[in-house]
């Protein structure tokens, strides 16, 4: 990810953003059942089966297939599909069905057949599948067995007098070192700009003083995402630039030097070169392993606080589909791997990372898939990892998602149960090595400051309680690359109080009093996380419980008289700041505010210009729908009436416009008029129309 995120979100982002028009109310699969298939000697196979909770039968089942007898290389797992059940779509084997009969069979890299997880999607489930073979055994979960040749020479020993347990999974020191690694920062958008330089996109020259920063911020490991692309000379060498191989050499030792583990990996190659591996085999295949070879032969001799992660978001264009793609990125890991571990020095047994496809956990075929790579390299020095911004309707305020609501939650719970359930409880460390949201790229105020902060609380809270490690993205819109300030500070802090424990929150930020209207009481509900409410106060003075609010359960009343006295003569904002304070954590704000109705006026323009005038007397936009007002919807993303903040329209405050952009006049027909709703944070609405006709525009308030 980069602050070019045209660049970098399509690969991750495309399926969801078509899937969301259906799949925004199903938040994911219901009813697990984990049923061992029985049948005979030599293997065993686990399905993890569940509904989708559609009404039409759709299911998902994972299958985790053991060889128990002799070395396989080459195999045919067979079972049968109970009901009217079908196969729609698999991963990890070449899936065929046959009537109620189906075949999976073995890709390249799982040929050989130790353990291996797999899976497919169908529909009219009835029950979890019968009558498994493996090469035409059925499978009962036992090993084969055969009698002795001849009689035993020693008796046998007493039996135990009570069953032996089963040992967890070994905590290696690989597990240590990457929880010494939490928190960590990234330095994006310097050394992997695509361009001659680290400031190719923007950035200054990073210093020594910048690493020492970060590291004196409290950061324990720093992602120092390159890109190599422009550095290189042609086949067969693909000989990277002395200079610039020095130069990322120089700031590793920075950070290492600043007592920083850090992270190196392939950054934009991912886009620029590697992703045409499905057409291109042979000559990708080559440079990445040329480019490999490289590093690891520089960076040989450097500590363990050193890291490589083999390459950031893999994707695969113009594949055959995911079957491909998994094969073509286990082909990547491995041999990362190998160069890596053949360069002898320190590469003997330096910790390395290894992605998912994209470096993400949306899908748990993907997490299956990099589980069995890991498998196969039979290494306690790996660490998998994967990217993670949230929601994505919330991540980008798109669809209506603009609060951390419910939904918003359960869907960040339900990736790292993936994490958790997948990785961790099996031994391997995980690093989500790029979290924030994807609205940063625009701008940090796409999503709303309080809604911000009750997603980074939970965000920390869930990945300190599963061990997990985090590396915040940073393209210089956080942390000052030469002022060494943070841009929100009230953001930072509630990031860092997530690393040690919860804080209290509240249903909003903000209290809005109309100026039109006669001042009552205000509620707003207390969420605790575990905590207990100490106290409001106005800057440094208290309020008094009683008189100035009252608390009932988790509501928390601000009284009339209280507000009152804290509106004063009413300009339009925020008039005052209150801080609720809790047992631990950092307090929440919440800003008392002024506002009437906004008011809009009629506007012409141009498609690439278009600002609406607007006064918005210290309201604040939400988001906007887009209807046409003889049927259906208008402008990008047409399975959603609400439009993308900040990429389709934006509030500009302080020169008091509403500005539709280019993007969204791109998806709008010509002549047909458009009934525009901008919904406000106060909880107000406003009409508006608009015409495009060709280049000119037309809004008149509705």
């Amino acid at each position: 990810m980069t602050g070019f995120r045209s660049m970098t979100r399509t690969a991750r982002l495309r399926a969801l953003a078509v899937a969301s028009a259906c799949a925004l109310a199903a938040a994911g699969l219901v009813g697990m059942v984990m049923t061992p298939a029985h049948a005979q000697a030599g293997c065993d196979v686990d399905f993890s089966i569940g509904e989708w909770g559609d009404g039409n039968g759709g299911f998902t089942a994972h299958l985790t297939v053991t060889n128990l007898g002799d070395p396989i290389s080459g195999w045919t797992l067979e079972f049968t599909l109970p009901g009217s059940a079908s196969l729609t779509q698999g991963w990890s084997a070449d899936w065929d069905q046959d009537g109620q009969t189906v075949t999976a069979t073995n890709l390249g890299w799982n040929a050989n057949l130790g353990q291996t997880q797999i899976g497919f999607n169908g529909t009219g489930f009835a029950g979890a599948p019968t009558s498994v073979t493996l090469n035409g055994v059925p499978c009962d979960g036992q090993p084969p067995t055969e009698p002795p040749t001849e009689p035993p020479t020693t008796p046998p020993t007493t039996p135990p007098t009570t069953p032996p347990t089963t040992d967890p999974p070994p905590t290696s020191d690989v597990m240590e070192i990457v929880e010494d690694m939490q928190p960590g920062w990234n330095l994006g958008n310097s050394f992997d700009a695509v361009g001659p330089d680290e400031t190719a996109w923007g950035n200054p020259v990073v210093t020594q003083a910048l690493i020492q920063n970060v590291a004196a911020e409290g950061f324990n490991s720093i992602r120092i995402p390159v890109t190599w692309n422009e550095h290189q000379g042609p086949a067969p060498s693909y000989t990277i630039e002395a200079a610039w191989l020095d130069r990322v050499e120089e700031v590793v030792d920075w950070a290492l030097a600043a007592d920083l583990y850090v992270v190196l990996d392939i950054h934009h190659d991912s886009w620029l070169w590697v992703s045409s591996m499905p057409t291109n085999h042979n000559n990708v295949l080559n440079r990445f392993n040329a480019t490999w070879t490289q590093i690891a032969d520089k960076f040989r001799d450097k500590p363990h606080e050193l890291i490589f992660e083999s390459i950031n978001e893999p994707r695969f264009d113009n594949s055959s589909g995911q079957a491909q793609d998994f094969q073509l990125l286990h082909e990547l890991n491995t041999s990362f791997h190998e160069i890596v571990r053949d360069s002898g020095g320190n590469n003997a047994t330096r910790p390395l990372l290894l992605p998912t496809l994209f470096t993400s956990s949306d899908e748990q075929a993907y997490l299956d898939q990099l589980n069995s790579t890991i498998d196969s390299l039979d290494d306690p020095n790996l660490i998998a990892t994967v990217h993670y911004y949230g929601f994505w309707p919330f991540s980008v305020n798109i669809a209506g998602f603009t609060t951390f609501n419910q939904q918003v939650q359960q869907e960040l719970d339900n990736a790292f149960n993936r994490m958790q359930n997948s990785f961790l409880s099996r031994g391997i460390p995980v690093i989500i090595g790029e979290y924030g949201l994807l609205g940063f790229d625009v701008h940090t105020g796409t999503v709303e400051q309080g809604e911000k902060l009750k997603y980074f609380e939970y965000f920390g809270n869930a990945a300190r309680t599963r061990g997990i490690t985090t590396q915040l993205w940073d393209n210089g819109q956080h942390f000052g690359r030469t002022s060494f300030q943070w841009s929100d500070p009230e953001l930072i802090a509630q990031i860092k109080s997530s690393w040690t424990g919860r804080s209290g929150t509240a249903s909003s930020d903000r209290i809005f009093v109309e100026r039109s209207s006669p001042i009552t009481a205000k509620t707003l509900t207390l969420n605790l996380n575990g905590t207990s409410f100490q106290g409001l106060r106005h800057g440094s003075t208290p309020l008094t419980q009683g008189s100035d609010y009252t608390v009932s359960g988790n509501q928390l009343t601000i009284t009339a008289s209280a507000l009152t006295d804290l509106v004063g003569s009413q300009q339009y904002g925020v008039n005052a700041d209150l801080h609720a304070e809790f047992s631990q954590g950092v307090p929440w704000r919440i800003s008392v505010t002024t506002y009437d109705t906004p008011i809009l006026q009629n506007a012409s323009g141009s498609t690439g210009s278009f600002n609406i005038p607007a006064q918005f007397r210290g309201d604040l936009l939400a988001t906007m729908e887009a209807v046409y007002v003889d049927g259906g919807i208008a402008g990008p993303q047409n399975w959603t009436s609400f439009k993308e903040f900040g990429r389709t329209f934006s509030p500009n405050y302080s020169s008091n416009t509403i500005t539709l952009t280019p993007e969204f006049f791109a998806e709008v027909n010509d002549n047909r008029e458009v009934n525009l709703t901008f919904h406000f944070w106060s909880g107000e609405t406003l009409t508006y129309s608009i015409i495009k006709s060709g280049g000119s525009v037309t809004g008149t308030v509705g």
